[in-house]
C-alpha cells in the first residue's frame, strides 16, 4: 500500500497537528501501514511552544489529496473541514471525539474510533495501552499539550475526568510540572499582536453545515477581550469578506478569555439564530457568554439545536 496521510482538520489547533504526529508515531511502531503526518494550515504559536519545548519539527503542509490516496482522519471527520479532494480520497481511519458530521461518508469499512472526551490525544492513549505501546517523552509531551489546549487546562466543559487522568500520566512521563507547563502553553497561545484580522479569524476556525446552512464558527483565546474588540471593525470587515468569497449564512467568532473562562461573540449574517441559541440580543453585532468557553459543547450544539 503507498503511503498514507494522517492529518487534521483545516486551520488546525494544538490538538489537530499534534494528534497527527502522536498517530504517525503509533503507526511507525505497530508496523502496519507505512503513514506519515501533515497539517492543513499554519501552525499557531500555542502549538509552536509545545513543538519547540519538546524538540518536534511540524508535520508539511498538504493542500490537497488526489482520488483514491489513503487518509487517516484525526479530530475531524466532517468534509466542509478537511482538505481538498476528501471526498474521493479513501478513509482508513478516524481517531475523534467530535459529532459524526452530516457530510461524512465512506465507500468502504474503516476503522473508526470516537470516544466523548474532551481531546482526541486521550484516545490515542488509550489506543496505546491496548496495543501495548510504550510512551516515550517525547511522545508523552505532545499528548500532553494536546489535552491542556483542548481542555483549557481541565477548565473547560468538554474535559473528562479521563482527560485529567491520563494529563497526570503524562505529564509525569514527559518530565513536567502540569499546572506550570500548562499555564505557559496556554499563554503562548494568547499572544495575538502579530495576526492580521483576516488572520485572526482563521487561527481556529471550522465550517459547519446544517439543513442546507452554511455556518463559520472561529475562536481564539485571550486574557483581555477588550485588546481584542479594539480591533473590531476591521475584524468585522475580515468576516463579511470571507463569508461573501465562502457562502457562509451566519459567523459567529468567539473571543474567550481562559483566566475569566468567559467569551465575547462577534455575529454576522443571520444573527436571529444565534441570538435565538445563545437567549441574547445582539448589540453592535457583539454579546457576552458568560461561563461560555467551548465550541464544541456550547457553541455548535446550540446552533444546531436551533437549526
Amino acid at each position: 500500500m503507498e503511503e498514507i496521510y494522517i492529518f487534521g482538520h483545516k486551520n488546525p489547533d494544538t490538538d489537530s497537528i499534534l494528534s497527527s504526529l502522536v498517530l504517525e508515531a503509533i503507526e511507525k511502531t505497530m508496523g502496519i501501514y507505512k503513514a506519515k503526518a501533515y497539517r492543513l494550515g499554519e501552525v499557531n504559536k500555542e502549538t509552536q511552544y509545545a513543538l519547540d519545548y519538546f524538540g518536534v519539527k511540524a508535520p508539511e503542509l498538504l493542500e490537497e489529496v488526489k482520488p483514491g490516496q489513503p487518509v487517516m482522519l484525526v479530530d475531524h471527520n466532517g468534509f466542509d473541514q478537511s482538505v481538498k479532494g476528501i471526498e474521493n480520497a479513501e478513509i482508513i481511519r478516524v481517531i475523534d471525539h467530535h459529532n459524526v458530521a452530516e457530510s461524512f461518508k465512506t465507500a468502504g469499512p474503516l476503522f473508526y474510533l470516537a470516544m466523548p472526551v474532551g481531546c482526541t490525544a486521550t484516545i490515542l492513549r488509550e489506543m496505546c495501552k491496548v496495543s501495548g505501546i510504550k510512551m516515550d517523552k517525547i511522545t508523552a509531551g505532545l499528548m500532553l499539550s494536546a489535552i491542556i489546549s483542548d481542555t483549557l487546562l481541565f477548565k473547560s466543559p468538554v474535559s473528562t475526568e479521563k482527560d485529567k487522568e491520563v494529563a497526570e500520566e503524562l505529564a509525569e512521563i514527559a518530565e513536567v510540572d502540569l499546572n506550570t507547563y500548562g499555564l505557559n502553553l496556554l499563554k503562548a497561545g494568547t499572544d495575538l499582536s502579530s495576526f492580521t484580522p483576516e488572520e485572526l479569524i482563521n487561527i481556529d476556525s471550522k465550517t459547519y453545515t446544517t439543513n442546507g446552512v452554511k455556518y463559520q464558527a472561529a475562536q481564539i483565546n485571550t486574557v483581555s477581550i477588550e485588546d481584542v474588540l479594539k480591533d473590531k471593525e476591521a475584524i468585522e470587515n475580515a468576516m463579511q469578506k470571507f463569508s461573501q468569497e465562502n457562502g457562509i449564512d451566519l459567523f459567529v467568532f468567539m473571543i474567550t478569555d481562559i483566566l475569566e473562562n468567559n467569551s465575547q461573540i462577534i455575529v454576522l449574517g443571520k444573527q436571529e439564530i444565534a441570538e435565538k441559541a445563545f437567549n441574547v440580543k445582539l448589540e453592535n453585532n457583539t454579546a457576552f457568554l458568560s461561563g461560555v468557553v467551548s465550541r464544541k459543547k456550547q457553541i455548535i450544539p446550540n446552533i444546531d439545536s436551533v437549526l
